[in-house]
């Protein structure tokens, strides 16, 4: 299963809205993400993003892909 983490990554570095997000986006990233995606990526975990976004993310919130997507391997059924 994977986890979409960019809440605790955003709080970790003292980010705490979406607006501040963006800005620091647009600023360390030169990347502007519209707040209908800002809003989309903070409310739900995302089914697919683009390597653009991703990449940005990491440079502005100086993080890796795998700080923001934790996978936790399916629990496997004893006996099984």
């Amino acid at each position: 299963m994977l986890e979409w983490m960019l809440r605790k990554v955003m709080a970790a570095r003292g980010i705490w809205s979406g607006a501040e997000l963006a800005r620091i986006l647009q600023e360390k990233s030169d990347y502007p993400l519209s707040a209908p995606s800002i809003s989309a990526l903070l409310n739900q975990q995302p089914r697919q993003v683009k390597a653009e976004t991703l990449d940005a993310l990491c440079t502005a919130l100086e993080c890796t892909p795998s700080d923001l997507w934790v996978y936790t391997p399916p629990q496997k059924e004893k006996g099984a």
